[in-house]
């Protein structure tokens, strides 16, 4: 499975939107400082995940995150 996730800061509340093949490592790597973007912001908690078959759809669920017309969905979903 892939997965298409939603990391919450317990630092200042900010999201970053991902995909992966493994949740678990994907979260040590974050909140380890590895990653440039994240860092300042650690540590993170997984907030919400989605599960696809393939890279391809979940990279397309991570894009769509990110647009205006996703953050919208999410917040009438009550996700952010």
């Amino acid at each position: 499975m892939i997965y298409a996730y939603i990391l919450n800061s317990l630092k200042d509340g900010t999201y970053y939107y991902g995909s992966t093949n493994n949740i678990e490592n994907r979260i040590k790597i974050h909140n380890s400082g590895k990653e440039k973007y994240t860092r300042g912001h650690k540590p993170y908690k997984v907030h919400y995940y989605e599960e696809f078959e393939t890279r391809k759809e979940a990279a397309a669920r991570e894009r769509f995150f990110k647009s205006i017309e996703g953050y919208r969905w999410l917040k009438d979903k009550k996700i952010i």
